[in-house]
């Protein structure tokens, strides 16, 4: 792993005088590495793979560079036009002050959750996720907003200041009434009316169908429920987080690798990409929930060492010095709209590595 990131460190150097704002890797597009600006939703995964890698060995040299390329984006703790924030700075700084506590950092995600906090419409009860396609969303909220209540929970147990923790519940609490179906597998878009707070039309924008269960989405609402179970306790979000689970891993079309299709109902499976990066998602929330005393947990850990281990095979794991000095190969970022469809991107390596980190500390506490 060190020397795929170097390689990509060394990459990074080379293009960084023509890379203008932009400073960290998403994907790879015709063999060129593609690097975003701090406002692409993906800025703070790079930076959190390097604060991995600084926690996985112990290096100074990779804690340097995390805090080379964390600083970088700190301007999107005033960015109010996203919901991503707990993605962009959960991931940078957010894994820098749990690895050293920081005051600047403490700081600045503080503003962060602040800022996030201003997306959140009392009416209906969520924070909306997306400004842009006004003439077809009055209000979108996409199951990946979930993943972004950690920074909430994160700056209540900071400050105290309760709001932070009522606008996470409430979104965690609307959402799991109208994103799931009566078999736990979760639409991509609900669409809100802002004068009633009823929901209009529920539909997907990255799945392969507005009924189907695009995997991804699936493993974000494991993620952010496991999270929500937590930080409140509160047992029904433990077991909207098992019911998840029991959809993903009962499916028939769930491969024997447990790697998924990137859309459960795709009808061409199985000749349709994979996506490496849903099955990261979810070893890192089983390893969670396992952690949380799940009367599964065991079946949990099972089943997210058999995930690790099938993402650390030659079928999934990048040669050293190759991918652009990507980890994993085989993610498929939005296949309807065209982009990152069979390819290395950056957040499948971050919850790679999150979940190692989480693998390793397993194995610690046994021994």
């Amino acid at each position: 792993m060190e020397a795929q990131m170097s390689v990509s460190l060394r990459e990074l150097s080379e293009i960084s005088q023509t890379a203008g704002n932009k400073v960290s890797p998403r994907t790879v597009r015709n063999d060129s590495l593609i690097l975003v600006a701090p406002r692409d939703w993906c800025s703070g995964f790079y930076p959190g793979n390097l604060w991995f890698l600084y926690e996985l060995t112990g290096k100074s040299y990779w804690k340097e560079k995390a805090e080379f390329y964390t600083q970088k984006i700190e301007s999107e703790k005033f960015n109010g036009g996203t919901h991503d924030l707990g993605f962009k700075m959960l991931g940078s700084f957010g894994n820098g002050w749990r690895l050293q506590a920081s005051e600047m950092y403490k700081t600045i995600l503080l503003q962060s959750a602040k800022t996030l906090s201003t997306r959140f419409n009392p009416k209906t009860g969520v924070i909306r996720s997306w400004d842009h396609s006004r003439n077809k969303w009055d209000y979108p909220v996409i199951i990946d907003n979930m993943m972004n209540l950690e920074l909430l929970f994160w700056a209540f147990k900071q400050t105290k200041d309760s709001s932070f923790y009522r606008i996470a519940v409430n979104h965690a609490n609307t959402t799991m009434r109208n994103h799931f179906r009566p078999d736990f597998s979760s639409f991509h878009v609900v669409d809100y009316d802002v004068t009633t707070g009823l929901v209009k039309k529920k539909n997907t924008h990255q799945g392969y169908a507005d009924e189907s269960a695009w995997s991804r989405g699936q493993a974000w609402a494991l993620y952010g429920y496991a999270v929500c179970y937590r930080e409140t306790g509160d047992k029904k979000y433990l077991q909207l987080a098992e019911n998840i689970a029991q959809f993903i891993f009962s499916h028939p079309r769930l491969p024997s690798d447990l790697i998924p299709f990137w859309d459960f109902d795709d009808p061409k499976i199985p000749n349709v990409p994979r996506d490496a990066s849903a099955a990261a998602v979810t070893a890192s929330a089983l390893f969670q929930l396992a952690s949380l005393k799940s009367k599964y947990a065991k079946d949990h850990i099972k089943k997210a060492e058999k995930i690790l281990a099938s993402l650390s095979t030659p079928t999934y794991l990048a040669p050293e010095g190759t991918n652009h000095g990507f980890l994993l190969k085989h993610s498929t970022g939005g296949l309807p709209n065209g982009f990152e469809i069979d390819a290395p991107i950056v957040y499948a390596d971050y919850y790679f590595l999150e979940a190692l980190t989480y693998q390793k500390k397993m194995h610690l506490s046994r021994h």
